[in-house]
């Protein structure tokens, strides 16, 4: 009869006893007896934790046998060994004493295979197999995150961009808190109120950045304490691994691989919704990693609160941390990621390059940033500046993603906005200079731009005769002419508003 358990740590009425030995001598037990009563720990056990978390902690725990007041048992992993005795093991021990009332220690061990429940087996028909481990790495302690000695361990099914670091995110008002959030947790991960931290908002506007941004300073040896482990991937890759696990049945390599990191990444986790088996085993690795004091970072399309699909258990657990959300950008802050981009790729860009495509391109950086890098090489490729001309024909698709209709209450906006006046002055009877031409730039455009006729534009400004619409797009005619600063400005206002 053979023996295929390692060392371990024995559970005696809850205490840990890290010196166990099997005895040298043994006392023989009624093995069918012995079964029954398993059988019967085995049942209250499930009964009492759920088919879930049996299936996902206990289901590999093994019967090896009893010697005297002492119930040897043993699980396949030192994790799940760990896991086990810490969270099951005073239980372990009650339901045992119920079947035999001389049970005074359940001894918890490391080993491979499944042999059946056997009374006493004697360690010498086998002593190699008694210190035999499965080739897995510790948890390390709860209290501080492990740390690697020659460089931190990463286990990225995405590979980590260079680019994305703190250095090169922008910040502003948008993204501000999650960025405050994301170095906090980069400084110092599991710490209060910050685990998991959940960063939620639309495509392109910087959760990637910010979770490869983390992982890297993590995982820098010149950190304070030491570069820590760090596990990074998207859902989707996730479920495969989990999926292709369960096909070739190594769940518990898995488990030990996403449950013995010091930091766990999982990007686009709406991907999970309507995936419940999957849901169901991130629910449990999110529990063991943040009982054990590690760190969780995850990002999604949308709030924990508003993720519907997701289960409730799941969704609670996820708001239970910090939650920080990045808005839409605004303009400035588009126009300070373009001249950050621009100023690293060494092309020479105007700013009313820069302004332009800052109010044409809003929906996203990620939309924002290709559009710099096709004028960048454009550049590049034919040697030509970059001017409002060569920016509309080579962005030519982009920008007509972008086109609306233009209406004179849009034009009437933009105008004031840019030359910094009230919207009702478009329409009021105020003469000043420094509102009266930017109202006829505002008519001129509307000509220009709309089918609306004289008269229709007149009563758009304030029930003005269609001779003074005709006046002003005369006079700004005239000055466009004369004066080129003032050309390029409409210029900018008229291929902003027309695309």
């Amino acid at each position: 009869m053979s023996s295929a358990y390692g060392a371990g740590c024995a559970v005696s009425n809850g205490s840990i006893n890290h010196q166990a030995q099997l005895p040298t001598e043994t006392v023989s037990a009624d093995e069918p007896k012995l079964t029954a009563q398993w059988a019967r720990v085995r049942g209250r056990l499930q009964t009492e934790v759920g088919d879930a978390e049996y299936r996902a902690w206990l289901r590999h725990v093994a019967l090896v046998g009893i010697d005297g007041d002492e119930v040897t048992m043993r699980l396949p992993t030192r994790f799940l060994r760990d896991w086990v005795r810490s969270h099951y093991g005073e239980r372990l021990n009650d339901l045992w004493r119920a079947e035999d009332d001389r049970i005074r220690r359940v001894d918890i061990r490391v080993g491979a295979g499944a042999p059946p429940a056997r009374a006493a087996i004697p360690e010498a028909e086998t002593p190699e197999l008694a210190t035999q481990d499965l080739p897995v790495r510790e948890m390390p302690a709860r209290a501080a995150p492990a740390r690697v000695e020659e460089r931190a361990e990463v286990r990225s099914d995405a590979a980590l961009d260079q680019r994305f670091s703190f250095d090169s995110f922008v910040v502003g008002k948008p993204n501000e808190f999650a960025h405050a959030c994301a170095r906090r947790v980069a400084d110092h991960p599991a710490s209060q109120g910050f685990n998991p931290l959940f960063l939620y908002g639309g495509v392109g506007l910087g959760k990637t950045h910010l979770m490869h941004a983390i992982a890297w300073d993590l995982m820098s040896p010149s950190r304070p304490g030491g570069a820590i482990s760090v596990a990074y991937m998207s859902a989707e890759k996730f479920m495969y691994k989990f999926i292709a696990a369960i096909r070739s049945q190594s769940t518990m390599e898995f488990k030990e691989q996403h449950r013995s990191v010091d930091v766990l990444m999982i990007d686009d986790l709406q991907f999970l919704i309507g995936k419940d088996a999957t849901q169901e085993e991130f629910f449990h690795t999110f529990n063991a990693l943040v009982d054990a004091g590690k760190q969780i970072v995850v990002s999604a399309d949308k709030s924990p609160s508003d993720l519907s699909g997701l289960e409730d258990r799941v969704r609670t657990r996820l708001g239970c941390g910090m939650v920080a959300d990045l808005h839409a950008t605004t303009f400035e802050l588009r126009i300070s990621i373009l001249e950050a981009k621009a100023a690293r790729t060494g092309v020479p860009i105007s700013g009313k390059v820069i302004e332009y495509l800052a109010h044409k391109i809003t929906s996203n950086i990620r939309e924002l940033e290709g559009a710099l890098n096709r004028l960048v090489a454009h550049a590049n490729l034919f040697g030509r500046a970059i001017t409002l001309e060569t920016t509309q024909e080579v962005l030519h698709d982009i920008l007509k993603a972008h086109d609306r209709r233009v209406t004179i209450e849009e034009i009437q906006r933009k105008v004031a906005e840019h030359w910094n006046i009230r919207l009702t002055d478009m329409s009021s009877a105020r003469r000043a200079r420094a509102v009266a031409r930017p109202r006829q730039v505002a008519m001129y455009l509307a000509k220009q731009l709309t089918s609306r006729s004289l008269p229709e534009i007149g009563r758009k400004f304030g029930n003005r005769d269609h001779t003074t619409v005709m006046h002003a797009v005369q006079r700004i005619s005239s000055l466009m002419a004369s004066d080129v600063g003032f050309a390029e400005d409409v210029e900018l206002l008229r291929r902003m508003l027309e695309g």
